[in-house]
């Protein structure tokens, strides 16, 4: 706990520092972020203001190092700077159009960082999605073999209340170098698809991830037997559900569990006061397209896996720490109960290990391992090294 008076605030702090492994962070400029903040515990128009600080100074860096033609130090920069753009927007609600922008000069740091990046590839796509479009990042294998090979790859969709930019810096240069491509999608009520494209969240995100397979349809270098699905958080129902109901998905993991979404909503609006919650409580009207709680609670009604998980036949992975104060150690032990695959794994992460906290923000670096390994086995991999 960063801020032990703040779950919140801890966990965002966490959220940013845990990015630094794969680039999206630097323990010296959160930890400065993290002195200016205190004095202001709970204020999140300073939470913005301090990394929109942090993030501004870093960008300008990584554009005076693009200007002189050092690539590589400018995309280092400039990766960071996405990162602490969107760390710092998650908070404000009502969503203003300050706020829009610094998320938007994230997204536009990213985009710049990853053309300046040759290892690995990183190709920004958009997945047809019901006459539109879902934003999305391809991260390319690095794959040995001869050219026209094709390698297995990951959908990656968001949680509550991250971004596609924020999933990057949770091992996808990891997966990428044991050859497994990655699509992380922002999906209905996450990221770009509901600030700029008017997209809620939906309790059928089998929609969203039949999209997301048929995009990896289209392409020559994936192999559409080697294809899995991943998610954080909410994304503990999103991934399940989707890997339950289309069968091209080969293997399955949820980043954390979810069990009844409406249920767990019910309990924190109940004791708000004393809820652990990753973003203020507004954010569930935002993304759910509502201005009231009552209906808020309706739009969840349908976030529920059971009749769901029973029709999953792929393998499948639950990650869970023991200290999880969002979701407990029941809801993750009912979902993996219910999973109907005959291959299914329960990994449960301690105090003394590390990564008991939610998603394991506590030890990042040991959850992208099990994950990566597990994926190594199931799909296989055409590694580099």
């Amino acid at each position: 706990m960063y801020f032990p008076e703040d779950y919140r605030w801890s966990h965002g702090m966490m959220l940013a520092i845990g990015g630094a492994p794969w680039g999206g962070g630097e323990m010296d400029e959160a930890h400065r972020v993290g002195l200016r903040l205190r004095g202001h515990i709970g204020d999140d128009t300073v939470w913005f203001r301090e990394w929109v600080r942090m993030a501004e100074r870093v960008e300008k860096l990584g554009r005076e190092r693009a200007a002189s033609g050092h690539d590589r130090s400018a995309a280092a920069h400039l990766f960071r700077a996405a990162h602490y753009y969107h760390a710092g927007e998650r908070f404000l609600h009502p969503k203003t159009a300050q706020g829009l922008d610094a998320y938007r000069r994230g997204v536009e740091c990213f985009k710049e960082a990853a053309k300046r990046t040759r290892r690995p590839r990183i190709e920004h796509v958009e997945v047809p999605y019901e006459g539109t479009n879902l934003p999305a990042i391809l991260v390319h294998a690095e794959a040995v073999g001869g050219a026209g090979r094709r390698v297995p790859a990951m959908v990656y969709f968001d949680g509550f209340d991250i971004t596609k930019e924020i999933q990057y810096f949770k091992g996808m240069p990891d997966l990428a170098a044991r050859g497994i491509a990655c699509l992380i999608v922002d999906g209905p009520g996450q990221g770009e698809a509901i600030r700029f494209r008017n997209m809620p969240l939906r309790h059928d995100f089998e929609v969203a991830g039949s999209a997301a397979l048929d995009y990896l349809e289209t392409r020559p270098d994936v192999d559409m037997n080697r294809v899995g699905i991943v998610a954080m958080s909410l994304g503990g129902y999103y991934a399940p559900r989707c890997a339950a109901m289309d069968k091209r998905y080969k293997a399955c993991i949820a980043w954390g569990a979810v069990w009844d979404y409406h249920a767990t909503w019910k309990r924190r609006l109940k004791r708000l006061k004393q809820a652990a919650l990753p973003v203020p409580v507004d954010h569930l009207l935002w993304a759910c397209g509502v201005d009231n709680y009552d209906d808020a609670l309706k739009k969840l009604e349908g976030f529920r896996l059971d009749g769901v998980a029973q029709k999953m036949e792929c393998p499948f992975l639950l990650t869970h720490g023991t200290e999880d104060a969002q979701v407990p150690m029941e809801d993750a032990q009912k979902l993996f109960d219910a999973i109907g695959s005959k291959d299914k794994t329960f990994r449960i992460f301690t105090p003394e290990e590390g990564g008991a906290q939610h998603c394991q923000r506590d030890y990042l670096t040991r959850v992208c391992d099990v994950v990566a390994d597990w994926l190594e086995d199931k799909l296989g991999a055409n590694t580099t090294r």
